[in-house]
């Protein structure tokens, strides 16, 4: 069988089958991804970003890269128990928050994980991606490493460090968060938002003209509106199954 799945919002997108439409008041949110080798402080610093965007107003999300596979579940659990019955998809809900364990044939692109879990945000951070193609800020610490790991042609943004490097990018010290988000909230949460729509095939974004973007907004707000007796709605979501051809 092959799912059809429709995600509508405020924030919102359409999903069918490979291919998401994002009706959205404000454009999707910019990712900023944190990159660095190991131990060079990626969590450290990115814990005190988080704080310090989050103070400033803004709804922050976050991804996490594992390239060798992580197990968030544990052992005995009743969720780790229906995964091991056989579920692909395993829900846990509370009413402070929920999570969801899925088994994914190969890895999700960024695009495809932020559009879909993290829409409403108005920024995303990523641990990880360094091979991405998202503007990154690198985390640097000269007693555990040698040389940086992106240059000024990796969409480098900025160098978080200990030691000054002779870059076009800003530097950073270490322990100048303050600094380093007023460069994020500038070049990136200054931007007035407007209404748009954004298309992902299989992961990759593809531009829309204008006038098809106003076409899915007018169509797809009219038609919720009319069912919802003219209310707006915040979220809605239209699943549809159709068997194989």
């Amino acid at each position: 069988m092959e799912a059809l799945i429709a995600h509508f919002s405020s924030d919102s997108c359409l999903l069918i089958s490979g291919l998401t439409i994002f009706q959205e008041r404000k454009t999707m949110p910019p990712i900023i991804s944190i990159v660095g080798k190991s131990d060079s402080g990626k969590t450290t610093l990115l814990e005190k970003l988080i704080a310090e965007i989050k103070n400033r107003g803004y709804r922050v999300g976050t991804i996490k890269h594992d390239t060798h596979g992580f197990d968030i579940d544990r052992e005995g659990k009743d969720t780790w128990r229906h995964k091991k019955a056989g579920a692909s998809t395993v829900a846990i809900s509370s009413p402070a928050k929920v999570a969801i364990i899925k088994d994914i044939k190969q890895e999700e692109t960024l695009d495809t994980i932020a559009a879909e879990y993290l829409q409403n945000m108005d920024i995303i951070f990523t641990e990880g991606y360094k091979r991405g193609n998202k503007p990154k800020v690198e985390v640097f610490r000269k007693e555990v490493h040698q040389e940086l790991l992106c240059t000024e042609d990796d969409n480098l943004i900025a160098v978080a460090s200990d030691q000054h490097f002779d870059l076009k990018v800003p530097y950073f010290d270490l322990n100048d968060v303050k600094g380093l988000a007023d460069l994020i909230q500038n070049k990136f949460l200054k931007t007035k938002p407007s209404p748009s729509v954004s298309l992902v095939l299989d992961g990759t974004y593809a531009p829309l003209k204008p006038f098809i973007q106003e076409m899915f907004i007018n169509t797809l707000t009219g038609m919720v509106a009319a069912l919802k007796g003219g209310k707006v709605a915040r979220s809605i979501q239209i699943s549809i199954t159709l068997p194989r051809e």
